[in-house]
């Protein structure tokens, strides 16, 4: 990939630096807002039926490095492209932080066996992760972005769309097996981002986005070109 992956464009970086920000705003903050608040466990007869598999863990984390590289990849499309995504992206966290507020979640977590590798990366997970911002999974949601962002675009080969969409599709079970979230919170996630990638591709949303991230990248530059010239002197 490193042939379609070269380095951010300039003006990609501050929203995707935004973008990171509202998702650690949204689920970190909140989290700890709605710490004392009645949370509703969703688990279904069918959830009790997925084995805890801890190897699934893997996938879990390797899925953090997809994420950037997606992200990347969708920025290095168009900047209308990007600003469309951004647009998406945002609205889907302000969602997910309605449902966190409104409809606060939690499971209940298996007891971890063993001291291999995958059992105390497990109980690693689970010692920094509360079970809480369940539904809808932005884990899911960030992973399905991923696959749609790129999706269609010709600059990405065709076998990297397909590798996205399995991943994709493998970290949403990744969830499952390791008892991170339920069906229901997968459902909620992938919905989630077709639903506001839907909104941001049929309507122009992202024009006043792009005109305040342009201006802000302007500014950048402005003061990258001035900062330069009095380091030059």
């Amino acid at each position: 990939m490193k042939k379609y992956v070269k380095l951010i464009p300039f003006y990609g970086i501050i929203p995707l630096l935004t973008c990171f920000l509202v998702n650690d705003i949204v689920y970190f903050i909140l989290r700890l807002f709605m710490e004392g608040a009645y949370h509703y466990d969703l688990t279904t007869s069918f959830d009790r039926m997925i084995p805890f598999v801890p190897a699934w863990v893997s996938i879990y984390f390797i899925c953090y490095i997809f994420w950037i590289v997606n992200y990347l990849l969708i920025a290095a499309q168009s900047k209308e492209h990007l600003y469309r995504f951004v647009v998406a992206d945002i609205l889907s966290r302000l969602i997910c932080g309605v449902f966190f507020v409104i409809l606060p979640t939690t499971n209940v977590r298996p007891e971890v066996v063993g001291n291999g590798i995958w059992e105390n990366l497990m109980r690693w997970l689970y010692a920094i992760d509360a079970p809480t911002n369940l539904f809808p999974s932005i884990h899911c949601l960030t992973s399905w972005f991923c696959y749609i962002g790129i999706r269609g675009q010709k600059k990405v080969p065709k076998w990297y769309q397909i590798f996205s969409l399995i991943f994709a599709l493998l970290v949403c079970l990744s969830t499952q097996f390791t008892k991170q979230h339920y069906l229901v919170d997968v459902i909620g996630g992938i919905g989630l981002a077709q639903l506001c990638y839907w909104i941001a591709m049929k309507f122009d949303w992202y024009k006043p986005v792009m005109v305040f991230f342009e201006g802000v990248n302007e500014r950048i530059r402005r003061l990258i070109t001035s900062t330069g010239k009095k380091h030059g002197k």
